[in-house]
């Protein structure tokens, strides 16, 4: 019954607790044994009761300097301290005024401070031990005072007693406070921690979702544009061919044909391009369905022939004749390229070289876009991925994090390799011809 009142042994932190209140305790019963044995107006001789304080002080010093390094004397060895404490009381009391000298208060405070260190059943040993020291004392007392003696005796045996009872359980009352309080902080404190995480969470997801949605408007606004462009030099466009059709038709001299047929050649070309821009400003397709890799690359590579810069590098497209096909949004696959291009395009001066390759490795398609630019920054590699991230003026910070979020969304992986001066290769590895539900989200043509 006693062992479930017991402190546990191996608690820091009650150790700790406990061992202040016991060093200030000691230091107080030094401080009025003192002024006892000195002026007290007792006749006993000082010398001596000095003397045993003297004993005290030196223990009670060492104590506290072991306290003061996080550390308590004579830890495992509670009986020790037990034993010395009733030897050293019961010598100022025999040395004072014997069974009626104050001093045997100090049996209390040896009790109390037993009781909030060590178990109960230490405790009460301390108690036993408490009451041979006085027993002591009382039967050196002479015989014509003995039965006064004998009197005192069982009265502070009686207090002893029921000081160690009352001192346990209040020990054992502050120590389960104590646990409590301290499970009571642990468990804020986890809870604390996980409502932050759970912020952090949430506002990374806010920065993402408000990032698509910028993204889709403002590739919503160039589809618009593109689309209002393509139209106003369509038209124009249209009436320079009839008249160049109505010309061809007049017979004319070999050098007049022949300028003609340039013309043509040269209308059609930009009717081609006019066709290839209004595909791209259209609305994404939202449509799921299997694709062909070697398409969507030569469509990416198509469009981005046309960004400023695109010209003066030279890209080189390597694609496997035997990629298995993808399956998923068309549109959101070509972004994915033609991002990553023109992300290389940035990165690299006039005269790079672009090298576009897409393989076949255990039924994935693995696709690089390895350019030899300037490389990444290794400060800035844990960001890249993250929206509003850029290093460039006229970035948005947008790209990569929408091509992570497509590649994730189909089921792959999105990685990049890089060392300063020396390039960065992006390698996106996308199952093959696994069926996935996909986001759609708008096509871009500049959102580095």
């Amino acid at each position: 019954m006693f062992d479930q009142l017991a402190p546990r042994p191996d608690d820091p932190h009650w150790d700790l607790a406990a061992e202040s209140i016991a060093v200030k305790i000691r230091w107080f019963g030094l401080a009025v044994g003192l002024l006892i044995a000195n002026w007290g107006g007792g006749s006993a001789d000082p010398i001596p009761l000095n003397a045993i304080l003297a004993l005290g002080l030196i223990f009670t010093s060492l104590d506290t300097a072991l306290f003061l390094r996080g550390r308590v004397f004579l830890r495992d060895f509670p009986l020790v301290i037990s034993a010395m404490e009733a030897l050293f009381i019961g010598l100022l009391c025999l040395y004072e005024t014997g069974p009626e000298s104050p001093f045997r208060i100090y049996y209390l405070l040896s009790l109390i401070c037993c009781a909030i260190r060590y178990a109960p059943r230490t405790t009460f040993i301390t108690c036993a031990l408490d009451c041979v020291s006085f027993g002591v004392v009382c039967a050196a007392q002479s015989n014509d005072r003995s039965a006064a003696s004998l009197s005192l005796f069982f009265f502070l045996v009686v207090v002893l007693v029921w000081v160690t009872w009352a001192a346990a359980a209040l020990a054992r009352l502050l120590k389960r406070a104590g646990d409590d309080t301290r499970e009571l902080n642990a468990a804020l404190r986890e809870n604390q921690a996980q409502l932050e995480t759970r912020i952090v969470e949430r506002t990374r997801e806010l920065e993402e979702s408000q990032a698509q949605v910028l993204h889709q408007e403002k590739m919503a606004a160039f589809g618009l544009l593109a689309a209002g462009i393509a139209h106003e030099v369509g038209n124009p466009l249209s009436g320079i061919s009839g008249v160049v059709q109505m010309l061809d038709r007049r017979d004319p001299d070999p050098y007049t044909r022949e300028k003609l047929a340039l013309v043509t050649t040269q209308l059609a070309r930009i009717q081609s391009t006019l066709r290839e821009l209004v595909t791209f400003s259209r609305p994404a397709s939202d449509q799921s369905g299997r694709v062909s890799a070697r398409e969507v690359i030569d469509e990416a590579l198509g469009i981005a022939k046309f960004y400023k810069g695109g010209k003066n590098r030279q890209i080189v497209a390597a694609v496997a004749d035997d990629l298995p096909g993808l399956f998923g949004v068309r549109d959101q696959f070509v972004q994915v390229v033609f991002n990553l291009v023109l992300n290389a395009i940035d990165a690299t001066g006039k005269g790079g070289r672009i090298d576009v390759t897409a393989k076949s490795e255990e039924g994935r398609i693995v696709l690089e876009v390895a350019d030899d630019g300037m490389g990444i920054d290794p400060a800035h590699r844990e960001r890249l991925f993250r929206p509003y991230f850029t290093t460039k003026k006229h970035g948005t910070g947008l790209g990569l994090f929408v091509i992570r979020k497509i590649v994730e969304d189909h089921g792959g992986s999105v990685t990049v390799e890089s060392e300063p001066g020396r390039g960065a290769t992006f390698r996106v590895v996308l199952p093959g011809g696994v069926r996935r539900e996909a986001v759609a989200l708008k096509p871009a043509i500049a959102v580095g």
